[in-house]
């Protein structure tokens, strides 16, 4: 049976949120048909919208349900950005890099200096700034506090890409100054097919899936009720934070005794990641490795189409040729103690075969 340890590509699915997809499957007709069974399915998705407006501090008219967190940065990015110069860091997703943008270089820590925020801002008043909470590969937490106040002194507005923090390290983004945070079901134990876009009071969005005047008329398309009923029965579950922060230190501290480094160690980081960079075997080599040994991590961002490269968000923060030499292990929401021996037994196990072998080497 596989030891499955990749939760930032996708958790397993939270047993509330399975029988809430269940329970929407039975429920019969379109939320914006004007029957009986129109309005029961209508019912359902404004009770998924306010369970998620009250876990993200907003309000109900404020969320914008998404296929998922590719499409809401997308509609941010169209909405938002128009007419404005576009600002991200170096380590943003690819789901965040419109052409033209201003890409601001990270510390090798993963996270964007006030300082070089600030005169970018200075550059380019009014700009639109895209900035991830957490970083998908590292687990690095950006100040995202400092960076709102940095946005609101230069009138600029700023979006939160906040799909590996909901559910993980929550936070009250509009309140320290976002304009709009994106949000992903199936990175928090929801199903796959089903996001959001928050935005703050008062922000106007311009539709970029146009179609029936669904979503206020800020996203058209018949909404795929289980999947919004799942994402919100998932973000409701409780998180053990201090129980998988725990094994993320163990995995980390047995991992550096073998010679592996981790990126961003000096940072905040995520309770669930950790990026292991072993010098001198490369990421491909350890994953194959690995997975014979019964055990799925990855290398990098889940959203590549099955390629495997160096990391980008690596390269950004300097680590050069070892950016092709990292594994990322992210815990799921049910990890137990007996996965933290599995996985350490069976890294270095592969370790010692590694490095006996020269052709295994980068």
């Amino acid at each position: 049976m596989t030891l499955y340890l990749d939760a930032n590509a996708t958790e397993p699915l939270r047993p509330a949120a399975r029988a809430a997809m269940l329970a929407a499957m039975d429920t019969l007709g379109n939320p914006s048909s004007i029957h009986a069974s129109g309005r029961a399915a209508r019912k359902l998705l404004e009770a998924a919208r306010e369970t998620v407006a009250a876990h993200c501090h907003a309000r109900p008219a404020d969320i914008i349900f998404c296929a998922g967190a590719t499409e809401a940065n997308a509609l941010a990015i169209h909405a938002l950005g128009r007419d404005r110069p576009i600002l991200i860091g170096a380590t943003e997703h690819e789901s965040i890099r419109p052409t033209g943008a201003e890409i601001l270089p990270v510390r090798p820590d993963g996270t964007l200096a006030a300082a070089t925020l600030d005169a970018a801002l200075a550059r380019y008043p009014g700009a639109l700034v895209c900035l991830m909470a957490a970083n998908n590969e590292t687990g690095v937490l950006h100040d995202i506090e400092t960076a709102a106040k940095s946005c609101a002194i230069h009138g600029a507005l700023l979006h939160v890409d906040a799909v590996q923090a909901v559910g993980r390290c929550p936070r009250d983004w509009l309140a320290m100054g976002a304009a709009s945070f994106s949000l992903s079901g199936h990175k928090f134990g929801g199903p796959m097919g089903a996001g959001a876009l928050v935005v703050s009071q008062g922000i106007e969005i311009e539709a970029l899936v146009k179609g029936g005047g669904q979503e206020q008329g800020r996203r058209g398309g018949t909404p795929p009720l289980p999947a919004i009923a799942g994402l919100a029965a998932a973000l409701g579950e409780p998180y053990e934070s201090d129980k998988i922060l725990s094994c993320r230190d163990d995995i980390e501290a047995f991992c550096i005794g073998l010679g592996a480094v981790i990126p961003g160690a000096g940072a905040a980081r995520l309770p669930n990641t950790v990026c292991l960079i072993l010098p001198g075997i490369r990421a491909e080599t350890q994953l194959i490795a690995l997975d014979m040994a019964g055990i799925a991590v990855s290398a990098g961002s889940a959203c590549s189409s099955g390629k495997l490269a160096a990391s980008p968000v690596l390269a950004a923060m300097g680590f050069g040729t070892l950016s092709g030499q990292a594994i990322r292990v992210s815990l799921p929401w049910n990890v137990s103690r007996g996965a933290v021996e599995q996985f350490t037994m069976a890294y270095a196990a592969m370790v010692k075969r590694a490095l006996r072998s020269p052709a295994h080497s980068a």
